[in-house]
């Protein structure tokens, strides 16, 4: 069968190195769970040394193109090929509650919404990694203080370690992205549960940086928090000055205010 042709408004970036794709393939530590989702395999370059790996592989491609290449090419994937969008897919239809990892050379035009649907599953998903655009993969990776810090940093390492891995040059993909790319991966937190509410967190969280640039005071009015509490001193402090802790603290504050979410 012939090759797929990278479809530009999928975002199909398809990597034609192979030790690469063995390195990430490599990051999965394969403890605490014994399926792993692949999303968007492509032509499935990720996907065969995945399939050497003593866990249940399935992968999750939307391309009908590569979802018949890979079934051409890869009798292992039989009956495990879902042809659907992961951010729109009810992965219980498959997993129904079961443990599994997530990885993948992710299409950078939907990476980050890949991650926000991953913490929707944090229950379920101990381990994920995988190829973003190097300043998402940065990004989430990324401490307090920096510009690049902000709601997708915090919301994900409030559940998972995030660690970044290595750096891809343009050169390895077809065709070429005009960026470099980074590869990440996170490990669930042994205890990810949280001390405050967490629908007001990712409320207090997402509502503080979209006008990051102001301090706590300003940019939280919209809560309708009371005098006393806007007197505290974290209020002075803008969004990217709090570690997630800090912002774990403040939601505490909030709620002890008689916020709800």
């Amino acid at each position: 069968m012939e090759k797929v042709k990278a479809k530009k408004h999928l975002g199909q970036h398809f990597l034609k190195d192979e030790s690469i794709a063995k390195a990430i393939a490599d990051t999965l530590s394969l403890k605490g769970y014994e399926e792993v989702l692949e999303i968007g395999p492509g032509m499935g370059v990720l996907t065969k040394y995945l399939l050497e790996k003593s866990v249940t592989t399935r992968v999750i491609e939307i391309d009908t193109e590569s979802v018949a290449y890979l079934d051409a090419n890869y009798p292992k994937l039989k009956d495990k090929i879902i042809s659907e969008d992961f951010l729109k897919y009810n992965i219980n239809q498959v997993y129904e509650n079961k443990q599994f990892a997530i990885i993948g050379n992710f299409p950078y035009n939907i990476s980050t919404q890949i991650v926000f649907r991953t913490l929707e599953f944090r229950d379920q998903i101990p381990e994920f990694s995988g190829m973003f655009q190097k300043e998402v993969a940065e990004r989430i990776c990324e401490k307090k203080g920096s510009k690049a810090y902000g709601i997708l940093s915090v919301l994900a390492q409030a559940f998972y370690d995030t660690e970044y891995l290595f750096t891809v040059n343009e050169n390895v993909f077809i065709p070429p992205p005009k960026v470099k790319s980074g590869v990440m991966k996170m490990t669930r937190k042994e205890d990810y549960s949280l001390p405050c509410g967490e629908k007001l967190f990712f409320t207090v969280v997402k509502t503080a940086f979209q006008q990051r640039r102001k301090t706590l005071r300003n940019s939280l009015k919209t809560l309708n928090l009371s005098d006393n509490l806007r007197e505290d001193t974290i209020f002075d402090k803008r969004p990217e000055q709090l570690s997630v802790d800090e912002f774990i603290e403040l939601t505490q504050k909030i709620e002890a205010d008689g916020v709800q979410s």
